[in-house]
């Protein structure tokens, strides 16, 4: 098992965590009812904001009151609407740092060292993301992604890929059981990738995700039928 991690308050590896995506559009009633509906992470799309400068992007935050967040600023080399430069996004993650529970930031940008050093140094969880939207990588491949997240210094590593069918499953499945000891999250995206939102909780993966309105990756489900599924497997209490 991986040391003891916490998202705020939010203690990870003990049961799935659910989290969900918002962009600036969220209004605080709806977060509430989510909240008691399964809800325990909101993701901050920041970089699917109507607005990226730091005053309008901590504006927001009052919505979220209550709930851990998660502040991620995805460039769209990896899906995301983060078009500025690498020094503008680095400044924003750390304007949002004392206001957020925790960060997510890509394993290969330029400033990945940066904000995770700055996370580790605020004490909030430092989540290195790496996203392939093409397809599975090959194991070797995913190891040196979870090797460059530690040695960031990333106190979990994110790996999303878009599933082909079950060999690609398998490929993840196997990721997450050589690494136990390692805070990992591990979501297989697409179609094909749906039963690993469901079934990954179970062998490690710190976090899986829903959607609450408009999916931000692909094979998203809503936050009720996930629910649903993981009570249905006894995983979630």
């Amino acid at each position: 098992m991986p040391p003891a991690l916490h998202l705020g308050p939010l203690p990870l590896g003990t049961r799935p965590r659910v989290a969900v995506p918002f962009t600036d559009s969220a209004l605080r009633a709806d977060v509430v009812d989510l909240g008691s509906r399964g809800l325990d992470v909101a993701e901050l799309r920041v970089d699917l904001f109507g607005a990226c400068e730091t005053d309008a992007a901590l504006a927001v935050l009052p919505v979220f009151s209550g709930v851990p967040k998660l502040a991620t600023i995805r460039h769209a080399d990896e899906g995301g609407g983060w078009k500025g430069s690498e020094a503008e996004r680095a400044a924003l993650y750390r304007a949002l740092l004392p206001h957020v529970d925790a960060i997510d930031v890509e394993v290969r940008s330029e400033i990945a060292r940066d904000v995770v050093g700055a996370a580790r140094r605020a004490g909030k969880l430092a989540i290195a993301s790496f996203h392939d939207f093409g397809g599975t990588p090959a194991p070797r491949a995913l190891e040196e992604v979870v090797e460059r997240g530690r040695a960031l210094g990333a106190d979990v590593v994110k790996i999303a890929a878009a599933v082909a069918g079950d060999r690609d499953l398998r490929t993840l499945a196997r990721l997450l059981l050589a690494h136990e000891d390692v805070g990992l999250v591990v979501i297989g995206m697409g179609e094909r990738g749906i039963a690993s939102r469901v079934l990954f909780p179970a062998l490690g993966s710190l976090l899986t995700y829903a959607a609450a309105g408009t999916q931000t990756a692909p094979g998203q489900l809503p936050l009720d039928e996930l629910v649903a599924l993981l009570r249905r497997l006894g995983t979630l209490a």
